[in-house]
């Protein structure tokens, strides 16, 4: 039988419990500092945390990985350095790294310790990973959520590296690790800062029953009496465009792929990623309860696999502005 693991976000001690409790192989954690690309106020994990977090997870025979996934200026190394220093101490069984300096580092510094390349690394073909692996040992690289199907089995079918992919979770029409439109109204780049919009930056304001959302000041969206509010981000902001109020570049949605799991497997994907560190534990323990009882239907028998419709409705209550899509997977390009 073929073996694809699913990895799951944990934002809290609470929410790894709950990803390795509902059938998570691996979880992928930060610190609470400017190398982890989802550096939300309230969330992430100091040193006792990650202890027992580690411990919990390795009790149960499951891997805990360290999203290290900004990059560092010049001036301020040190901290991404000592990062990965941490994970090894505290028995991370990979680091995720997208800058190529600090996997020079950790190879020469850490021999022994597994290398995953980002999705913050943007790479998204076959030289580039080979590339990371020649230089770097990488062992597994996540792909950017900007690829066909087709490009995925050929990246596949030419590197020994193992792929991973993101199976269901909020979406991006940016090539990850490449985006700098918050940065024009924030001055903080998300490459090296940690997440598109800053905590720092975002201020909620209520008048005259409507709740506007703003970004170091800019209004990026209204929102009516009891419509759903999403994360202010600029990509999925609603702006009046020729005089009709719209999303301008994106509509809130999704990404969810649990109907092409068989052809996942069998491709040869390594793993399933399911995006969502600074959502609640609930949302863990539903989507990852969603995602381990499909992905064990789809393993066992690929043939007869479907979707049930339980599994879409759960997934749907977690989506962003409750739409999903098969993104850039379903689509017919090379």
């Amino acid at each position: 039988m073929k073996t694809i693991a699913l990895v799951a976000p944990a934002g809290s001690l609470v929410a790894l419990k709950a990803a390795i409790d509902k059938g998570a192989n691996a979880v992928y954690l930060g610190l609470r500092n400017a190398t982890n690309a989802r550096n939300f106020g309230g969330l992430n994990f100091g040193e006792n945390d990650i202890r027992l977090g580690v411990d919990y997870a390795h009790a149960k025979g499951r891997e805990v990985l360290f999203a290290i996934n900004t990059y560092p200026q010049a001036r301020a190394v040190q901290e991404w350095r000592s990062a990965i220093d941490t994970a090894v101490t505290m028995g991370a069984d990979a680091v995720i790294l997208a800058d190529p300096g600090l996997m020079a580092y950790a190879r020469n510094r850490h021999p022994d310790l597994r290398l995953h390349l980002s999705v913050q690394s943007s790479a998204s073909t076959i030289d580039a990973i080979e590339l990371m692996r020649e230089q770097f040992g990488i062992r597994r690289a996540v792909l950017p959520r900007v690829l066909t199907l087709a490009e995925i089995e050929k990246i596949i079918k030419n590197t020994s590296v193992e792929i991973e992919v993101f199976g269901f979770g909020s979406l991006c029409v940016m090539a990850e690790g490449r985006c700098l439109l918050s940065s024009y109204v924030t001055g903080d780049s998300p490459n090296n800062k940690g997440v598109c919009s800053p905590a720092h930056a975002i201020s909620w304001e209520e008048k005259e029953q409507t709740l506007h959302a703003r970004l170091s000041g800019t209004l990026i969206d209204s929102y009516a009496p009891g419509e759903s509010a999403a994360y202010p981000t600029l990509c999925k902001g609603r702006f009046e465009v020729e005089g009709e109020l719209d999303y301008a570049l994106e509509e809130p949605t999704s990404l969810n792929a649990i109907g092409l799991l068989p052809k996942l497997v069998s491709m040869g994907v390594a793993a399933i990623k399911i995006e969502g560190r600074q959502r609640s534990p609930t949302y863990v323990t539903q989507v990852v309860g969603t995602l381990r009882a499909a992905l064990d239907a789809a393993i066992k028998d690929p043939e007869r696999y479907s979707t049930k419709p339980e599994w879409q409705s759960t997934l749907a209550k977690h989506a962003e502005g409750s739409q999903v899509t098969q993104g850039a997977f379903e689509r017919p390009w090379k």
